[in-house]
C-alpha cells in the first residue's frame, strides 16, 4: 500500500516533498498556490527544481497536486466560467513545471443549470484549459463529489461522463474519495456495500481509470450529502470497514492519501500509521526508523 497525506507548501513548495518524507508518506498531495484565491503567484525554476530533486531523493510518487477551491469549470455563468479555465489552466501549467503527476479537480457546480449541461460544461472547459499545452505525463482526475447543494460529480455516472467527454483531448481518468462517497449514498462502511460500490465504479468508470483514492473518515452521516472530513476510524464510516477498504485486493495497489483535519499537532501522523496499522503493516517515520536502528 501506498499511502501520504495532502502537506503544506508554505515557505516553498519543496518544503511539501519535505514534509512528505518527514511523516513517512509513500505518495502526498499538495496545493501549488493558495486554494482560496484567483491570484497565483507563478513558481520560480529555482522552486520547482528544489522540489523536484527532493521527490526524486525521497522516491515520493505518485505525486497529485489538488487544485483551487474557487475554480467552478461547470459553471452556467460566462465570467466565472471563463475564470476558471484560465486558473485552471494556471494549475495546469504549475503542475507541469513541478513533474507531477497528476491534477485532481472538483467537477464544480450545476447552479442556473441543469447537470447535463454543467457536466458538458466541465468537460468542454477542461479541454478549453489543457488547449495547445504539453502536459508532459501529468494526468487530470476528477473527483466524485458528496452531492451537497448543486454540485456534480456525485454518482459514478456523472463523473465517467466526465473523464468520457474530456477525455477524447487530453488524459484524463478519476480520483475517489471515501466520505464523499459515504455521504454520497454509498454503503461503504459494510463489506456488502463496499464490494456494491467496488462493482459499480467498476462498471462505470472502470477501476483502471481511478488513479487516486482520498481517503478519509466522514463526520456526516450515510447519504447526507454533507462534505465533512474526519480522522481514519473516528467517523461515521469507521476503522472496520477502512481495514476491509485498504485491504481489499482490488484498491490496494491504488495510492491512499488522506485529506484528514489537523485539530492538534501530531494528527497526520497518526491517520497515517492508523491506515497503515489496519493494513497490517508496520508503521513508520524518520523519528522510529532511527530508534530501530539504535536499537
Amino acid at each position: 500500500m501506498r499511502v501520504g497525506v495532502h502537506t503544506s507548501i508554505a515557505g516553498g513548495v519543496e518544503n511539501a516533498a519535505h514534509q512528505a518524507k518527514k511523516l513517512g508518506c509513500d505518495t502526498f498531495q499538495m496545493f501549488s498556490a493558495n486554494p482560496r484565491g484567483w491570484q497565483a503567484q507563478d513558481l520560480t525554476d529555482r522552486h520547482c527544481e528544489a522540489f523536484r530533486e527532493a521527490r526524486a531523493q525521497y522516491g515520493l510518487t505518485p505525486v497529485t497536486v489538488h487544485d483551487n477551491y474557487l475554480i467552478n469549470l461547470a459553471s452556467a455563468d460566462s465570467f466565472i466560467r471563463a475564470r476558471s479555465i484560465a486558473a485552471f489552466r494556471k494549475e495546469i501549467e504549475r503542475a507541469i513545471a513541478l513533474g507531477a503527476d497528476y491534477l485532481v479537480t472538483h467537477p464544480g457546480s450545476s447552479k442556473g443549470t441543469t447537470p447535463a449541461q454543467a457536466i458538458a460544461n466541465c468537460a468542454q472547459s477542461l479541454r478549453e484549459a489543457a488547449d495547445g499545452l504539453c502536459l508532459d505525463g501529468l494526468m487530470v482526475l476528477i473527483e466524485n463529489t458528496a452531492g451537497q447543494g448543486s454540485a456534480i460529480g456525485r454518482s459514478f455516472e456523472e463523473v465517467a461522463e466526465i473523464v468520457t467527454k474530456a477525455g477524447r483531448d487530453l488524459p484524463v481518468a478519476a480520483c475517489i474519495d471515501t466520505a464523499h462517497c459515504f455521504a454520497a449514498g454509498y454503503p461503504i462502511h459494510t463489506p456488502e456495500g463496499l464490494e456494491e460500490t467496488i462493482r459499480k465504479i467498476d462498471s462505470t468508470l472502470g477501476l483502471k481509470n481511478v488513479h487516486v483514492i482520498h481517503a478519509n473518515d466522514s463526520k456526516s452521516a450515510f447519504g447526507s450529502h454533507a462534505d465533512r472530513h474526519e480522522h481514519i476510524g473516528k467517523g461515521q464510516i469507521g476503522a472496520a470497514a477502512f481495514r476491509c477498504i485498504v485491504c481489499h485486493p482490488r484498491l490496494s495497489s491504488i495510492p491512499f492519501i488522506c485529506e484528514t483535519p489537523i485539530d492538534k499537532p501530531g494528527d497526520d501522523l497518526r491517520n497515517i500509521r492508523m491506515m497503515r496499522k489496519l493494513a497490517g503493516e508496520i508503521p513508520r517515520n524518520g523519528s522510529e526508523s532511527r530508534k530501530r536502528r539504535a536499537g
